[in-house]
This record gives structure tokens, C-alpha cells and sequence, in this order.
């Protein structure tokens, strides 16, 4: 890969996305970059350059996105923030939900990828709330800016490896498990997908479409593609969409330090806006 071609990818990714690409990504864009060339029948990352530069290519921007931003992901990745969730933000929440009036109890997972996080809430929710009294009913509001992680998301299937850290109990109650030419496979009960909205969306373009507050948002391993300007106006962004108390969440591998935001440190990768 030429450098002159791998600016050009950095700087269209960045100008459309505000993925920042840096120097070290060089090979893994390369790599990425692969499977794209073999859906346009193209033979050089130069002649697919040039493509995403005539008019006619317009879709393509989005694949490539897709291609760049796609993560590994599974049921209950860093788990301790669902410990977190159950034990801490869901009881503080249902105790003051008759003061602050709640009808629903609404989560944003803000880069939601192929679904495994939302409908992980989900899971949470629905265990967490079953007894609450009186009944509380709850939305996810479900965002990616990919619509192909998204078209897997609103399937809800999932191979067994995405699903090896859920309790067997839980497999149970929430997953349907496939049998003969679907062997393997889970799928997650409508009763849970029903209350999962997934949406495209990109974070840094405009306000987000919301007219409600959120209790709790999901924000994790995606600040570690931006730059810190980047990082701060998305932050700001989460939070003031935040309910005051309200839980950000965001992956461990990222941190909130040096940027300018307001909220309060609560415990590993997890921030809060004051009251």
C-alpha cells in the first residue's frame, strides 16, 4: 500500500467518519481493505482509490467504513459493567423513578455493532426489572454507523462463541437455540428484541434523534478511533443527553483524562452526571 494511497483512505475515513487513522494502522487498513477489492473487482488499493473518487461510487464510502470500523464483539463483554448495572445503576434508578417521574427506563448503546451489547442490556433489564413493582417498562435505543453490523443485529443470531460467557440459565430463558440446518446457532427471543430499536447513526453528525434523556448509554470502544477534539465533543455530546445522575459507560481500554466534560469518575471506565 503506497503512502500517498493510504493518506488519501486516512483522510476520506476521517472526513466522513471522524475515524482517525494513525500511522500504525497502515497494515490493518491494508489487510481490511482486501475483501473490498474483491467485491469491486478491482485489482490495486491504487485503482481503489481512484474509484471512491468518481461520482458513481457513493455506496462504496459506506462499505469501506464498515470495513475499517468493524469490531470483534460478544454477549457481556467487560463484564463488570453489568455487574454495575445490576447491583448499583438499575436499583438507583427504580428508587427514584416515582420522583422523577420515569414511564420508562431508556438506555443508549451509541455503537452498538452487531447487536451483542444492546441486547446484553436487554438481558440485564429484563431480569433486573422483572419484579420491580409497579412494572417498569424499558427501551434501548440501538446506534451504529454501519448498516450492515446493523442488518445482523436486527436478525439476532448469534453463534455459539458469541454467546460462551452468558449463563446456561439464561440461554434458556432469553435465546431460542437452532436445531438441524441451524445447529449452533441462537436466536434472541422477540420478547427481549422487541424493545431494542437499532438505527444508523453517526455520532458526530448533528443532534441525536432523541426526545427522551437516558438513564444509562453505552459508549464503549469506539473514542479509541477519534482524535482527543473528537473524543471531547462526543463526550459532551453524551452527556448532556444524560439524565443529572445519569451513567456513562465507556470501553476499558479508553479514558475520559485530559478531556473537558463534567462528569464524575465513579469506578473503572464508568462516569456519571452529577445531580
Amino acid at each position: 500500500m503506497l503512502d500517498r494511497d493510504y493518506e488519501f483512505i486516512r483522510e476520506l475515513v476521517y472526513n466522513h467518519s471522524r475515524i482517525n487513522l494513525g500511522p500504525d494502522k497502515k497494515e490493518l487498513v491494508s489487510a481490511r481493505l482486501g475483501k473490498r477489492l474483491r467485491a469491486t473487482n478491482l485489482t490495486s488499493i491504487g485503482d481503489y482509490c481512484r474509484f471512491l473518487q468518481d461520482e458513481k461510487s457513493a455506496d462504496e464510502l459506506s462499505h469501506l467504513i464498515d470495513a475499517i470500523s468493524t469490531n470483534h464483539t460478544f454477549f457481556f463483554r467487560e463484564s463488570a459493567h453489568f455487574d454495575f448495572l445490576t447491583q448499583r445503576a438499575i436499583p438507583e434508578m427504580i428508587e427514584r423513578r416515582s420522583k422523577e417521574r420515569w414511564p420508562t427506563f431508556n438506555i443508549w448503546s451509541a455503537a452498538c455493532s452487531s447487536g451483542e451489547e444492546p441486547y446484553s442490556i436487554a438481558i440485564t433489564l429484563s431480569q433486573a426489572l422483572a419484579s420491580a413493582r409497579p412494572p417498569w417498562n424499558w427501551r434501548i435505543e440501538a446506534t451504529d454507523i454501519s448498516h450492515r453490523v446493523l442488518q445482523r443485529a436486527r436478525v439476532g443470531v448469534y453463534k455459539e462463541e458469541a454467546v460462551k460467557h452468558v449463563p446456561p440459565a439464561l440461554i434458556r430463558t432469553c435465546f431460542q437455540k437452532g436445531f438441524g440446518p441451524q445447529e449452533g446457532n441462537y436466536r434472541v427471543k422477540s420478547t427481549l428484541q422487541e424493545n431494542v430499536t437499532f438505527r444508523q447513526l453517526n455520532l458526530l453528525e448533528g443532534a441525536p434523534p432523541f426526545r427522551d434523556s437516558f438513564q444509562v448509554i453505552f459508549c464503549r470502544n469506539v473514542m479509541i478511533y477519534f482524535d482527543r477534539p473528537t473524543q471531547e465533543e462526543l463526550v459532551r455530546k453524551l452527556g448532556r443527553l444524560l439524565v443529572p445522575g445519569g451513567y456513562l459507560f465507556v470501553g476499558h481500554a479508553e479514558s475520559l483524562s485530559g478531556i473537558q466534560h463534567g462528569l464524575e469518575l465513579i469506578s473503572t471506565a464508568i462516569y456519571r452526571r452529577p445531580a
